[in-house]
């Protein structure tokens, strides 16, 4: 028997049980260790913001549309995307996987899962990696999408707003690729761990004055080559399209929600032709698709953690038992100036860190 987290209104958590079938022939079953909680996305659909709730998603036109039926509503069931278990049944014909292999993945707040026995064998963790670390598989490759979209050259100046779980890793992956990087947060405890694990070089709070300001001084007036907005906040797109140079890009990963309020297009945007692209990990910058797909930027992300390029386990400043998932969800929802990456662990009953 196992469990899964439900969104049954607003910032309301329940569980519902779920038997577990037989597996067919190539089949692999897995039992979730560890379950990280996305501070993003997630809470969209646990705040109940989130436009799949309140219009329909056309798929086929690619357009959310009026309708008296949304695409999604409560009760919501297994949400989540930073997954990491092991591997407790196999299928007859399975290969290449073992009982006890770790294998990482997107499946949700659940604690068993079945998939087939290549999605397993794709994503084994790699030797020598701590399990939990396998909860930033997607994450990361979001992080690493959005760096690719940047494309960031050695000796760049590279701005990056919002240092939560994805700015941290998107700064430390300009870092890695040669950039001078400059961070912008409005939480001094962020702003301080980017810089303790080597991932800026220099902090700016944007409470001390306009961040955009100081990072035209801070580059002989010229402005950032480019900026990432990681926070989903429109103010925040703002000031980094005020921040770039003429003619520079700006890359969005956040998700933003309802209206947009303090954008202001026909000033720097206007003025200055920047260029703003959304970096979203359902699809790759068309030039890089012959070479580069989800199932890369997964592996990518772990390969990083697992040579030392990436240090992510910093970033986890909560791990609760499963069953105290509502009290992990409040964490990230109200106390996001005391929360990082919260984790779920599903087997052992984790403690508060």
């Amino acid at each position: 028997m196992g469990r899964v987290v439900v969104f049954t209104q607003p910032r309301s958590i329940s569980f519902d049980d779920y038997d577990d079938r037989a597996l067919t022939d190539d089949e692999v079953r897995l039992q979730t260790l560890y379950s990280g909680i996305s501070a993003g996305t997630e809470l969209t659909a646990y705040r109940g913001s989130n436009p799949y709730m309140h219009k329909r998603w056309d798929e086929a036109r690619r357009l959310f549309v009026a309708s008296e039926t949304s695409s999604q509503s409560y009760p919501l069931s297994g949400w989540g995307y930073e997954e990491v278990g092991e591997v407790v049944d196999l299928g007859a014909a399975v290969s290449g996987v073992r009982p006890g292999d770790i294998v990482y993945g997107t499946w949700g707040h659940r604690t068993h899962h079945i998939v087939n026995d290549s999605y397993a064998r794709e994503r084994i963790l790699p030797a020598g990696v701590d399990p939990v670390l396998g909860i930033f598989s997607q994450i990361g490759a979001i992080a690493l999408n959005g760096v690719l979209d940047a494309r960031i050259r050695i000796g760049e100046t590279v701005a990056v707003f919002g240092l939560g779980v994805p700015g941290q890793i998107v700064a430390q992956l300009a870092k890695r690729s040669g950039a001078r990087v400059i961070g912008v947060d409005l939480l001094e405890r962020r702003l301080e761990l980017a810089h303790d694990l080597g991932a800026i070089d220099i902090a700016i709070d944007p409470r001390d004055g306009s961040a955009a300001e100081r990072i035209k001084d801070l580059t002989a007036g010229k402005g950032a080559d480019v900026a990432l907005e990681v926070s989903g906040s429109t103010a925040a797109l703002h000031e980094a399209i005020r921040a770039v140079a003429y003619s520079a890009k700006v890359v969005t990963l956040g998700f933003f929600q309802g209206e947009a309020q303090r954008l202001y297009l026909g000033e720097e945007f206007h003025h200055n032709r920047v260029n703003v692209v959304c970096s979203q990990i359902s699809g790759v910058d068309p030039e890089l698709s012959y070479r580069w797909n989800q199932l890369r930027l997964v592996q990518t992300a772990m390969r990083l953690q697992a040579e030392g390029v990436l240090n992510l386990k910093p970033l986890i400043t909560h791990t609760l038992p499963f069953e105290q998932a509502a009290e992990a969800f409040r964490i990230l929802d109200q106390e996001p100036e005391q929360a990082l990456q919260v984790v779920l662990d599903c087997v052992a009953g984790g403690s508060g860190l």
